[in-house]
């Protein structure tokens, strides 16, 4: 029996959760049924280097997304492709306009990631992609309230939409925590008497770096504490002369995109998250995974689930820094039988949605719709 053949497109495999999905699919798909097709336009992404040796990786000659219809059309074909599955509303829309001037038999599972929309301009855009993800075969929702969106912005019906949550590789993150190093530039930020507070994400506004900055602050003055920023983007100066202003600099340390971030969690007293709006928000899962206490917004709509409402987790109002202070506070001074209880609590609701689960939700739906 031949193995059916899923085309991966992504824009780039790049340092984004939607990259770390896909790789984690793409990675652990069954492969005695399916053979993954990574398809990218012309960016080096950061996690191509841990795809697997039998995933066959083609970029396109094009770094427009808009002038990859065609080319994407011509490797349905050509590869015999059975799925396309893809992740982005723009990405969504050139796999399914590419798989219908395929003229193939291949089918679209499209996946939605975040809770988008919010100004008129917006929501009139997505109505848009609402009407081309009706052509798809299926539509993925990565939480119950990126769903709610699909349905009341999209105007999709929610019977066409399954929510499966991201899938966290625990073993793989696990490995890397402890085998790990932390560059040696940054070894000193973790052999400190202060506690130390992680993030991870771009510096854009969607993170909201503003609010954990003066959150910060307002902790800084009563607990020695340092923060430590991973991630690269367009605000870094903007961030650098806010802490500046805020008299924390020199406990404030920007250190950039690393490729392996866990080992940094591990090493940190709390992972904090600070979003104005989440699909999923990977990365506190991940942080759960590696044993790390965690405090988060209560944005739209990811960290509530993955954090259950707060059983996990310390979940504050966007955009409120006094009670994202207050919750930062209240978790670093906690005793250490308490934070041992509450890391053994956060591993435990990682490995509902450990990859082995996840990847069994999506194979049901690629053969579903086959």
């Amino acid at each position: 029996m031949r193995k059916k053949k899923i085309l991966f497109f992504i824009y780039q495999m790049g340092a984004g959760g939607a990259a770390r999905t896909l790789l984690n699919i793409i990675n652990n798909v069954d492969r005695d049924r399916y053979q993954p097709v990574l398809v990218t336009l012309n960016f080096d992404g950061s996690y191509e280097h841990v795809l697997k040796d039998d995933v066959t990786f083609i970029k396109l000659d094009t770094k427009r997304l808009s002038r990859s219809i065609f080319k994407l059309a011509s490797i349905i074909r050509r590869e015999q492709i059975d799925i396309v599955f893809s992740t982005i509303p723009r990405v969504n829309t050139i796999a399914i306009l590419a798989r219908i001037v395929s003229f193939t038999r291949a089918k679209n599972v499209i996946r939605e990631a975040d809770n988008l929309g919010g100004t008129w301009k917006e929501n009139i855009q997505l109505l848009a992609f609402g009407l081309i993800y009706r052509l798809s075969h299926q539509i993925i929702s990565l939480s119950e309230g990126v769903k709610d969106n699909l349905v009341k912005r999209y105007k999709l019906h929610p019977k066409n939409i399954k929510v499966i949550y991201n899938p966290v590789d625990i073993e793989n993150i696990n490995e890397l925590a402890n085998t790990g190093t932390i560059s040696p530039e940054h070894e000193a930020l973790f052999t400190t008497d202060q506690k130390v507070l992680v993030t991870a994400g771009r510096l854009v506004h969607q993170k909201d770096h503003h609010t954990m900055l003066r959150a910060f602050a307002l902790v800084h003055k009563d607990i020695p504490s340092k923060l430590v920023i991973l991630g690269e983007g367009p605000l870094e100066e903007e961030l650098l002369a806010l802490s500046k202003e805020l008299g924390v600099n020199e406990d404030v340390h920007f250190v950039g995109f690393q490729t392996n971030p866990y080992v940094y969690f591990q090493r940190a007293d709390l992972f904090v998250l600070s979003s104005v709006h989440e699909g999923f928000s990977h990365v506190i899962a991940e942080a759960l995974a590696t044993r790390t206490p965690v405090v988060s917004t209560n944005c739209k709509s990811g960290p509530s689930e993955v954090l259950d409402n707060g059983t996990y987790g310390q979940l504050s109002e966007v955009g409120d820094e006094k009670q994202l202070a207050r919750n930062i506070k209240q978790v670093i001074t906690l005793e250490q039988q308490d934070i041992s209880t509450l890391q053994e609590k956060g591993f435990e609701r990682a490995n509902t949605f450990h990859v082995k689960k996840i990847i069994k939700d999506y194979e049901q739906v690629f053969n579903n719709v086959l």
